[in-house]
C-alpha cells in the first residue's frame, strides 16, 4: 500500500508543533504491559508481592491512559483525516476497549490483589496487552502511512 498523502495533518494537541499524544502513550503501554509481566511472574512464583505490584502498575496505566486518551481524542475529533481511515477507528475503539478492560481489572483486584490474579486478572492483562499491540500497530499506520500527527511543511 502506498502513501497517497504529500502533506502532513499535524496534531492539534501539540506544544510548539510537537504532538502530545505520541509523547504520552509510552507510559500506559509500559505500565499495562508491565502488569501482564508481573501477573505472569506471580503465576509462576506465587509470591504475593507480584500480585500487589500489578495493582500499582494497572492503576498507573489507567491514570496515564486517561491522559493519553484525552490527547488522542482531541486529535481524533479535530483532525478530519484521522476519522477517514479504518485505522483511526480501530485505534480509537481498541484503545477504549483496552482502557475499559484495564479499569475492570483494577476494580476486581482492589480489595484482594492476590486472589484476583488467577485466572481472571491474568486473562484481563492478556486481553489488555493484546489490544494495545493491535492499537499500537494501527496508531503507527496513522502516523507513518497517513501522516496524521506529523509536523512538517504545510500546503
Amino acid at each position: 500500500m502506498t502513501n497517497r498523502y504529500i502533506y502532513p495533518a499535524p496534531s492539534t494537541a501539540a506544544i510548539a508543533g510537537h504532538p502530545l499524544h505520541p509523547a504520552s502513550i509510552p507510559f500506559p503501554i509500559a505500565f499495562l504491559v508491565g502488569a501482564l509481566a508481573t501477573d505472569l511472574v506471580y503465576w509462576i512464583t506465587r509470591v504475593d508481592f507480584w500480585a500487589r505490584f500489578s495493582v500499582w502498575l494497572i492503576g498507573a496505566g489507567v491514570a496515564m491512559g486517561i491522559v493519553a486518551a484525552i490527547l488522542g481524542l482531541i486529535d481524533f475529533f479535530t483532525v478530519e483525516r484521522a476519522r477517514q481511515h479504518k485505522a483511526g477507528w480501530i485505534h480509537f475503539i481498541g484503545n477504549l476497549v483496552a482502557m475499559i478492560v484495564a479499569a475492570t481489572s483494577l476494580l476486581i483486584r482492589w480489595g484482594d490483589p492476590v486472589a484476583a490474579v488467577l485466572p481472571l486478572g491474568l486473562i484481563l492483562s492478556v486481553i489488555t496487552g493484546g489490544a494495545l499491540a493491535v492499537t499500537g500497530w494501527f496508531g503507527g499506520e496513522l502516523v507513518f502511512r497517513h501522516l496524521i500527527g506529523v509536523s512538517g511543511p504545510g500546503k
